[in-house]
Formats: structure tokens, sequence, C-alpha cells
């Protein structure tokens, strides 16, 4: 009996402390997003393949590659909490990544116009404890011209993102509504996020795990 009591006040004194957070991911959208809530955080970026298995829904899909990911950096990074996320653009039931060409960004963008497509983000946080979810929001954008779409393409902006736009950026200009989370748009959902590193110890907004 005193040893499970031991046992239980030492797991939750180190629940108490505060835990180093490690982003699992190089994506500059979820660092800023990350920073401009004050979590301290560092970065080990994984490298998995992220081909999709043949049938895989979008949300086994994405959820699939954040916990890959984050065990990826956790197995490097023992004693610390990993956050990883993944998201991608859904069209008609096709997944829509990163541009691989100038040409297959323009007709993404052909595609997203006047019409409604889903932001699907998978996130996992490993560590002291797993936790894990997927948070969907629907985008609506307005109907491009073939000149903004190919200046847009010419920005520069458009090909390291999911889809072929930035929400955070020139990107938003396209965007007539946003059924959901905004921030699971730009690349990781911040309410469902900081709930599961909160419970993980992690201090975000000023106020510490428990």
């Amino acid at each position: 009996m005193a040893l499970g009591i031991l046992v239980a006040a030492l797991f939750a004194a180190k629940v108490r402390r505060r835990m180093k957070l490690i982003l699992g991911s190089s994506s500059p959208r979820r660092q800023m997003l990350l920073e401009q809530l004050g979590i301290a955080f560092t970065i080990d970026a994984p490298m998995v393949d992220e081909t999709p298995l043949a049938d895989e829904e979008p949300q086994d899909y994405v959820l699939r590659l954040a916990e890959e990911k984050a065990n990826e950096v956790l197995a490097r990074n023992p004693d610390v909490v990993v956050l990883s996320a993944d998201t991608i653009v859904v069209h008609g039931g096709k997944l829509l990544g990163k541009p691989g060409s100038k040409a297959e960004g323009l007709a993404m963008l052909r595609t997203l116009s006047n019409s409604t497509h889903d932001v699907v983000s998978g996130v996992a946080v490993a560590g002291i404890r797993a936790e894990r979810f997927v948070v969907s929001s629907r985008v609506r954008f307005r109907e491009l011209s073939e000149a903004e779409i190919a200046w847009y393409w010419e920005t520069g902006e458009p090909a390291d993102k999911a889809g072929s736009y930035g929400l955070q950026g020139i990107g938003s200009a396209f965007v007539a509504s946003i059924e959901g989370s905004y921030s699971n748009v730009i690349g990781l959902p911040l309410v469902e996020t900081v709930a599961a590193l909160r419970k993980s110890g992690v201090e975000c907004l000023g106020v510490s795990g428990r």
C-alpha cells in the first residue's frame, strides 16, 4: 500500500514539473503558431514515408503519420514531450498534398476555385502520456481567375503547402468562409493542442500542465 502511494506521488510530481517540449515537425507554420502562444520548444524534424496506404481514409492517414513522426522523435529524445502533426486538403474525396510541380500547383488552385474543401489535421503527443486526435475544418474558396492563379504561384507561397495555398498569407484573399478551427487550416488546431500538451505537463499560455 505504502509503495503504491509513493509511486503515485512520484508520478504526480513528474507530471507537475514543467516538461520539455519538442516539435516533431519542420513546418514554419506550426512553429509560428506555438511561438505566438509563448510555448517553449525545440525542433527535431522526423523523416517518415508519407505515402498513403491503399484505400486509407484521410483521417486515418493524417493520424498515422502524426503518430509515426512523434514516435520517431521520441525514440531519439527520451523523457520529453513530443508534438507532431500532419495536415492535408481533401477535395471531392481526393487528397491534395504539397504540389510537386508548377503544373500540379496550378491544377490544385483551379480545383479549389469556387468550391468547398476540407482541411484535416492529425495531431499526436507522445512522452509521459499519449494523446491523439483529428480535427477537420471546411473552407470555401471564391472563384479565382487564371491571372490570379498564375500570379499567386509566382509569389512562391503555394509551393510547400498542402492544397497549394496558405491561409496565413496571400491565400487568405481567396477564402470566402471557414467552418471550424482557423488555426487548423494553417496547420495546427490550437484549442485541442493546448489541452493535450497541458495533460503532459507542458506549460501553455502561462499555465502549467497538470
